[in-house]
């Protein structure tokens, strides 16, 4: 009886034995502690079984172990903030002299880094322009507030602007100009509200490099008046001039004066039959665009 019961133990516990669990195996392997292999599985093997023990009291919380061995993934997918109290080169780009801050929703001019020569702050909500944004940033070359929603620029906003070559203000809500600075090339005011009695009668007389003028759909009765010499395109599609001098591009006491910069006019959609001004355009090399009848 006693070699019997031998037999059976032997039979079936001597298997049980020998196949012991992976688990209990590992717990004998040996690892080289210098090389960063293996600091590495070990540290994959640590993060795994903790994502294995925090199951508790019937709730399944695991641990995502890509996530936290891969957190540069993560930053990648955070939103862009539009947190406007950042400083403006966090808030906007800044790059070689240019300062990019377009379709952020500022509301106002932002303070500007020194030596700044190119500003675009287009498609924002900007509403005022005042003297003190401009007054210690005298590098300025170029400014571009397109889309925005300004009703108000102080006079003397750009006067310390001597190097200004190019202004765009188009497609805001302005109803005169400001006082211009006097080197500019470019002024782009299409898209206003501007009426003939807000701009002064010698806004651009003293102008003496402009060559392109922008003041398309707005509301003006009449051509500015003292226009410079350097004028080369003028824009005043679908306003609602009705009146047109002899005097507003030509010199009616002097019929050999040739307007000889000037090679576009354009003046279509606006209530006036130029076809009842012709000694207007006497000393223009191509008519202006419009209707004649």
């Amino acid at each position: 009886m006693k070699i019997l019961q031998k037999a059976f133990f032997l039979f079936v516990f001597v298997p049980l034995v020998n196949s012991a669990p992976p688990k209990e195996q590992e717990s004998l392997q040996f690892y080289e502690y210098d090389t960063d292999d293996t600091m590495g599985s070990l540290i994959q093997q640590d993060y795994e079984m903790q994502s294995k023990d925090i199951t508790k009291d019937g709730t399944n919380v695991s641990l995502d172990t890509s996530l936290i061995l891969q957190g540069d993934d993560s930053e990648r997918n955070v939103r862009p903030t539009k947190d406007t109290n950042l400083p403006t080169c966090l808030l906007c780009v800044c790059l070689s002299g240019s300062v990019y801050c377009e379709e952020i929703d500022i509301e106002a001019v932002p303070p500007l880094p020194k030596e700044t020569a190119y500003l675009y702050a287009r498609f924002n909500k900007i509403k005022r322009i005042a003297v003190s944004d401009f007054a210690d940033i005298t590098t300025l070359r170029r400014i571009d507030f397109s889309g925005n929603r300004i009703e108000e620029i102080e006079d003397g906003a750009f006067s310390k602007l001597l190097l200004l070559e190019e202004l765009s203000l188009a497609e805001n809500r302005l109803m005169k100009l400001p006082v211009l600075p006097p080197k500019l090339t470019t002024f782009n005011a299409n898209q206003n509200r501007i009426k003939s009695r807000g701009i002064k009668a010698n806004a651009f007389k003293k102008l003496t490099n402009l060559a392109y003028l922008y003041l398309g759909h707005n509301a003006l009765e009449s051509v500015p008046l003292n226009l410079p010499e350097s004028l080369r395109i003028l824009h005043l599609q679908y306003n609602n001039i009705t009146t047109i001098t002899d005097d507003t591009f030509c010199k009616s006491n002097n019929t050999r004066y040739i307007r000889t910069s000037m090679d576009e006019i354009r003046m279509e959609g606006n209530p006036i039959l130029l076809a009842k001004h012709v000694n207007a355009f006497s000393c223009l090399r191509t008519l202006p665009v419009g209707t004649y009848y």
